[in-house]
């Protein structure tokens, strides 16, 4: 005996539910932008992934490409993990000698964080004094520097711009000190006006100031960090420009004879 076919109304409902199926899981499947259940993609999230990943610093690359087998080969420094690496850079603009009483005028205040702000990208901390200094006029808690730490993409991107563009705009510029390592490999500079960074527009500063920079290494001397600085084209004083200076100076005139 043979089974009867669906009659046509139950063919329709068949249909009409393999529909609903297949939207749901259609709907599991893609991202939603809104609900209760699943994460929340915004139309601005999804466009940001869509587009091309930013191309890392140069000094990074030219780190990891270039002077890391120059370390091998050179000194002799073939582990990976026991190369100098740097760290991280410290920024520090010194307010003490503006206190008027107890506190450093607005407007001083002001323009240091901003002229931090500019030159790294980031927003400083406040540092108070840890101990009173009478020759300082200084007491204990009072406001002594604006500080901020580089690390990572924002530290080799200041740093190419402190030896490409900063270096260059120094006045009657002769080079680096080669000497301001210390035993851990650190290098230190000062630096006496903000204006040679081209971020900071001189004709809006009140005043002039300077700041110190100190360039944190890991697993690192003195020798190998100027080697490394060196890679990425840091400006040091070279050897014979210091001997053709002392050569070109004028000798001490002689005292005169008294009778």
């Amino acid at each position: 005996m043979s089974k009867e076919a669906p009659a046509p109304k139950d063919n329709a409902k068949a249909q009409e539910h393999a529909a609903k199926n297949a939207a749901k899981a259609a709907a599991r499947k893609a991202p939603s932008t809104g609900g209760h259940g699943g994460k929340k993609y915004s139309a601005e999230v999804m466009a940001a992934a869509e587009q091309p990943a930013k191309e890392p610093p140069r000094l990074k690359t030219r780190y990891e490409q270039q002077v890391r087998p120059k370390l091998a080969t050179v000194h002799g420094v073939k582990n990976r993990f026991a190369q100098p690496k740097l760290e991280k850079i410290v920024i520090n603009i010194n307010v003490g000698r503006h206190l008027e009483g107890t506190k450093v005028p607005p407007n001083v205040r002001d323009q240091v964080i901003d002229t931090i702000n500019k030159i790294s990208g980031q927003k400083p901390i406040m540092i108070r004094s840890r101990k009173s200094v009478s020759n300082f006029k200084l007491r204990e808690g009072y406001e002594s520097s604006y500080m901020v730490t580089l690390r990572r993409d924002r530290m080799w991107f200041f740093l190419d711009r402190l030896i490409n563009l900063a270096t260059p705009r120094i006045k009657d510029f002769r080079g680096l000190n080669d000497k301001a390592f210390d035993r851990q490999g650190n290098y230190a500079m000062g630096l006496t006006e903000q204006g040679v960074f081209p971020e900071i527009n001189m004709a809006d500063a009140q005043f002039t100031h300077g700041m110190h920079l100190n360039l944190v290494f890991k697993n690192s001397d003195a020798k190998l960090s100027r080697f490394v600085l060196e890679q990425f084209g840091m400006p040091f004083t070279k050897p014979e420009e210091k001997a053709v200076r002392k050569s070109a100076a004028p000798a001490p005139a002689a005292p005169a004879a008294t009778n």
